[in-house]
């Protein structure tokens, strides 16, 4: 198929497929899907090998969010029934870490709900990260609180974290039909200034809303303008208690569809199978690892993922392996924040579709 090899050959180029080419994608019939896969998991293999990269989340404070994003089942309003408990301690943060660490998890995810962190909430999280680094050297730690203030990306970075995480999770053109109490430019501004402050991005999206091809490829494509370093795929788990409780749009082959057409337009980024993976791909999960290089070890925030050893044996009969944490996720060029910064720059003057410099 003319389309596969083409989108193949521009992954390996690191070159940007035209939004006619990633909505093409979506629309392969199933009959086709295995192709689909095949040229996608080229790309992947080209930049990331066999190796799985395995995260775990830490919840630190759940649920009471004065937001109303309708897919959070910790919403405002939310009538889901979840756990609800404020501030974990240091301790016991890293206590819950200890489980997906022992598990092979190179990277624990301290995620609380809520708009955005006070001042005394980063120190909280200060606390939290060091209480984990100290007992596990090398470990990556990632933060995703809501909406940054000025500076608080800093003092995370200058605490001990590596990374911090906020998805974008639909297209700026829907994104008032899921939230009212914050907009797209919000999300956008707070992964800048983690970039900012000299923390690798991680951002996202959430699939099955109810949106459309078009909506998908709009994020995808506004999540490469942001350049971030990890990009998850989340598929909507349709909490009761919520606004988009009916919202099973999602089969195991669209799933897959959405998960290659990310990696053809993030090419050489981490690419996270997330939340949901278990509810939509079902048995075709191992599928899934030929497209992404990275998934989440064990529970999620407010619902049940897969058991541990279940992921671990599905990763190894797939013919894959665990990413060891003396071994570096992204590609080498990815580890110079500030000359892909500026290689970023010069693609967007040249326009889309352009290849970046192969040291970019």
């Amino acid at each position: 198929m003319d389309l596969l090899n083409t989108l193949a050959d521009k992954g390996l180029r690191r070159e940007l497929p035209t939004r006619d080419e990633a909505l093409a994608v979506l629309e392969t019939s199933d009959d086709e899907l295995l192709d689909v896969v095949a040229a996608a998991g080229k790309v992947r293999r080209h930049w990331f090998g066999r190796r799985v990269k395995l995260n775990y989340l830490v919840n630190l404070k759940s649920g009471l969010c004065p937001e109303d994003c309708s897919y959070c089942s910790q919403r405002l309003g939310s009538k889901a029934e979840i756990l609800k408990y404020t501030w974990l301690k240091p301790d016991e943060a890293a206590s819950a870490a200890e489980a997906g660490l022992k598990g092979g998890a190179k990277r624990v995810c301290l995620v609380a709900s809520g708009r955005g962190p006070t001042d005394r909430d980063i120190d909280r999280v200060s606390q939290t990260i060091s209480a984990i680094k100290d007992q596990h050297e090398g470990v990556e730690v990632c933060a995703c609180l809501g909406l940054l203030s000025e500076g608080q990306a800093a003092r995370l970075q200058e605490a001990g974290a590596d990374a911090y995480n906020h998805n974008l999770n639909t297209s700026e053109a829907t994104y008032g039909e899921i939230c009212t109490t914050h907009d797209f430019s919000d999300r956008q501004e707070t992964v800048r200034q983690a970039q900012g402050a000299g923390l690798s991005a991680c951002s996202g999206l959430i699939a099955g809303m109810g949106e459309s091809d078009g909506d998908l490829v709009d994020v995808a494509f506004a999540l490469r303008e942001l350049d971030p370093d990890s990009v998850p795929v989340n598929f909507l788990i349709p909490f009761e208690g919520t606004p988009l409780a009916d919202q099973w749009n999602l089969t195991p082959q669209r799933a897959l569809r959405i998960l290659a057409m990310v990696r053809f337009v993030h090419p050489d980024a981490e690419v996270r199978l997330a939340a949901g993976r278990e509810v939509h791909l079902r048995t075709m999960q191992p599928l899934a690892l030929h497209l992404a290089n990275s998934i989440f070890l064990g529970d999620y925030l407010t619902s049940e993922g897969q058991a541990g050893q279940s992921d671990l044996d599905m990763i190894a009969d797939a013919g894959f392996e665990v990413e060891g944490t003396g071994t570096t996720t992204l590609p080498e060029h990815r580890e110079h924040p500030g000359q892909r910064a500026g290689d970023l720059v010069a693609v967007r003057r040249r326009g889309a579709g352009t290849a970046l410099p192969p040291n970019a």
